[in-house]
């Protein structure tokens, strides 16, 4: 769990580690249309709705298991 000392810590770590979907888009290099299909089939999932933001770990974690998908299913990429 983490912890600050104030309200400035707080929206440094905010900042840092949320992303919007057009953020994970770029990340995952994907649409933000993909974007949101992945969270609606449970494979992306956001901590807010509205607006819509992701944990900046889980889009990094999921643009290496898509990168390791894309040379397993598309080797000639």
């Amino acid at each position: 769990m983490h912890h600050f000392s104030n309200e400035k810590e707080l929206i440094d770590f905010l900042e840092k580690e949320l992303v919007s979907v057009t953020e994970a888009a770029e990340i995952l290099e994907l649409t933000t249309r993909r974007v949101n299909r992945l969270e609606k089939d449970g494979k992306l999932r956001a901590v807010k709705e509205k607006p819509k933001l992701f944990l900046r770990s889980a889009v990094e974690r999921k643009k290496k298991e898509l990168e390791e998908l894309r040379k397993k299913y598309r080797p000639y990429d």
